[in-house]
Formats: C-alpha cells, sequence, structure tokens
C-alpha cells in the first residue's frame, strides 16, 4: 500500500468516464512494470462526474492489460486535489479550482473526432496519447 508520504497523482477530466479513468489505469500500469506499484499514489475524478465508465475506453484498455471496467466516476474534490499535490488535467473543458500548494498541468489530449475519426479507432489513438503522456510523467514522478 502507498503511504501518506509517496507522491501523488490525480487525473481529471469532465465526467471521469473516460480519459482520466484511462490516464489513471495506465499510470498504475507503468508503476507496476517499472516494479514500482506503490511509489505513487493515483486517483481521478471528474469535475461534474458522470454515471458510468466508457465501454469504448474500458475496451481498449483491457487489450494491453489494464482493466478499469469496475471503477465508477467520482466527483472531484479540493481535498482530492490537496491529497495528490500534482493534478493533470485531461483535455481543455474541465476546469479546477485554484489550491494552494497543488501543482496542476493541462494535457491537451489529440481529439481525433476533429479529423473524422470516431468509434474505436478513435478511442485507441487516445488510449496511445495518454499512454505516451503517462510513461513520461511516472518517470517524473516515480523515479
Amino acid at each position: 500500500m502507498p503511504t501518506e508520504g509517496n507522491p501523488g497523482v490525480l487525473f481529471v477530466c469532465v465526467k471521469n468516464g473516460g480519459k482520466s479513468q484511462m490516464a489513471a489505469g495506465l499510470f498504475e500500469k507503468e508503476l507496476v512494470e517499472a516494479g514500482k506499484p506503490d511509489a505513487v499514489r493515483v486517483a481521478s475524478a471528474g469535475t461534474r462526474a458522470g454515471q458510468s465508465i466508457n465501454a469504448l475506453s474500458a475496451e481498449v484498455l483491457a487489450e494491453i492489460g489494464v482493466d478499469i471496467s469496475a471503477n465508477s466516476p467520482i466527483q472531484l474534490t479540493e481535498d482530492a486535489m490537496r491529497t495528490a499535490g500534482h493534478v493533470v488535467v485531461l483535455g481543455a473543458e474541465a476546469q479546477v479550482p485554484h489550491v494552494e500548494g497543488v501543482t496542476v498541468e493541462r494535457w491537451e489530449t489529440d481529439e481525433p473526432s476533429l479529423r473524422g475519426i470516431e468509434g474505436r479507432q478513435r478511442m485507441e489513438i487516445i488510449r496511445d496519447d495518454i499512454r505516451t503522456r503517462v510513461r513520461e510523467l511516472a518517470s517524473r514522478l516515480g523515479s
């Protein structure tokens, strides 16, 4: 189990049903593969949490060994931001409050639908974009 002294990261999007859940699952996978599963506390939340996980997000993650299917969206709180200390906002829509002492970075993730790419192919491109960013963040926070 991670301890309170470990760094934390909180991934945030609007509904916490897709991108932020994908990022958290992929981040946890990176930590496990690096042999440091407890090096960073990982969570996700939504600014207007939805009701369920995006099924296509869960499906394309399952293909690479990440299971988010049993997760549930969680509403963002300032306490969660403080606990994590490091917040990653995915996409342009989600807006988070300023919380003293919390580092916030925004990932403008690829949006294939702007190029007419939809469905499964869209979600695979999003997954791969987030995975690349997660690897870089894991190396920064987990080392």
